[in-house]
């Protein structure tokens, strides 16, 4: 089924090379949006945490805006109608950018801000979980409120938030397949190309397919690694906890988490 992959195109090469081609795309696209969206995202996040109420304003519209606007759309914009807004002389400029560049820049600035609205939440999540006695802490060591977020606040916040980010660096290596639509061949593009030239649908989108799922199953456990890497200790889950406590030969009628009891 698979070997339509390895048979020659019209140029000479191999259909399987336009979907490494686009994984390509793909990859380059999602790397660096998200690092766009993880850099932008800490700072809108705080943002909206801080007291000055003109920055949690702006932080708050930041997120609402890009949050809600469908993805697709914010696509468009950036492509055709960014261009046109802007002063002639720049706009052309863009305009004249050769592809793919053409098509990349737009999606990674469309993808990079969109998930920072989303990353902006988890942040601020992360941050309004903690204690209040981390700031009071942090305070009474002398610490300002810039240095209590970089030193206190913000690195604990951004370890408790490591498993709801896994959602998100999921989300944009999918995410980038809207970026099709504006011209740039990634990995869904090429699919559909090789579908319309070899009339092989079920075999050029399986290929797309079993990739995009062996990317997602990549991203999961390197993010399951980080957050075992970065957990903040006393915050392991209560089945985890239990396991090490067993292993130390806990004493019959020990009290454990919601009542359990060690039986032996």
């Amino acid at each position: 089924m698979l070997g339509v992959l390895f048979e020659q195109t019209a140029d000479g090469q191999r259909y399987i090379d336009w979907l490494l081609s686009g994984l390509g795309w793909t990859l380059a696209l999602a790397f660096f949006g998200w690092w766009i969206a993880f850099a932008v995202g800490v700072v809108v996040g705080i943002g909206r945490t801080v007291q000055n109420r003109v920055v949690a304003a702006l932080a708050r519209l930041y997120v609402e805006i890009f949050r809600n606007i469908p993805v697709l759309v914010q696509m468009f914009l950036w492509y055709f109608v960014l261009p046109e807004i802007l002063p002639t002389s720049l706009g052309d400029a863009i305009k004249q950018i050769p592809p793919p560049w053409g098509s990349f820049f737009p999606a990674l600035l469309c993808l990079g801000l969109y998930t920072a609205a989303r990353i902006a939440e988890q942040v601020r999540a992360g941050i309004e979980a903690l204690p209040k006695g981390q700031t009071e802490a942090a305070s009474a060591l002398g610490l300002g409120g810039y240095l209590s977020y970089r030193h206190v606040i913000v690195p604990q916040a951004l370890r408790l938030i490591v498993p709801s980010l896994t959602s998100e660096v999921m989300g944009i290596y999918k995410n980038t397949s809207v970026a099709m639509t504006i011209g740039l061949m990634e990995l869904t593009a090429q699919a559909r190309q090789i579908s319309e030239a070899t009339f092989q649908t079920f075999t050029a989108f399986g290929a797309a397919t079993l990739i995009y799922l062996a990317l997602a199953l990549i991203a999961y456990q390197s993010m399951m690694l980080i957050d075992r890497a970065v957990r903040i200790p006393g915050s392991t889950p209560a089945k985890d906890a239990i396991e090490p406590t067993l292993a130390d030969d806990v004493q019959p009628g020990t009290a454990l988490p919601h009542g359990m009891e060690v039986v032996k």
